[in-house]
């Protein structure tokens, strides 16, 4: 039987179970972080002087997109920026909340595609947080530094998680 809802048509009973677990764990990624579930919409403001700000979006080569990129229609790679430090909506007591950072690499090419992490203001070193291409969705080991080349396997994600 398909339950249909407002968000997903997917027969979930007849899910196979490695799925099941992914999609689990997504979900489990997402509750975790709030810069995931912002209540209201990007600003692209500065903040507080500085010259990042609560989202940014790249290009594959790390740059900052121009007006004209996104007027490319062969693209098939972008990087997003998500500041977990400036998060405009409180918790439900009126609390500020706050998050750790990220950086999201997605590739809708059919080829893996090296991604460059932007320069040192985004972001000094990450790590891979979750990966869409490996099904366990663990942290892997090691650092990437601004600057450095990270490869994301066809048709999927990377989420890389700032550690400085």
């Amino acid at each position: 039987m398909i339950v249909k809802s407002e968000i997903s048509w997917f027969d979930w009973e007849s899910a196979d179970k490695d799925l099941l677990e992914f999609t689990r764990k997504l979900i489990q990624f997402r509750k975790q972080h709030p810069v995931f579930h912002r209540r209201r919409w990007f600003q692209g403001r500065p903040i507080h002087g500085a010259q990042v700000t609560d989202i940014g979006w790249f290009t594959l080569d790390g740059a900052e997109m121009a007006e004209d990129h996104w007027n490319e229609g062969f693209a098939k790679a972008l990087g997003i920026f998500l500041n977990g430090e400036c998060i405009q909506s409180p918790d439900p007591r009126g609390e500020r909340v706050v998050d750790e950072s990220f950086y999201v690499l997605f590739n809708a090419h059919h080829e893996p595609l090296q991604f460059t992490l932007p320069k040192r203001d985004w972001g000094e070193e990450w790590v891979v947080a979750l990966d869409t291409a490996r099904p366990t969705l663990e942290e892997e080991e090691g650092r990437h530094k601004a600057g450095d080349e990270v490869s994301v396997e066809s048709r999927s994600l990377k989420v890389l998680r700032r550690v400085h």
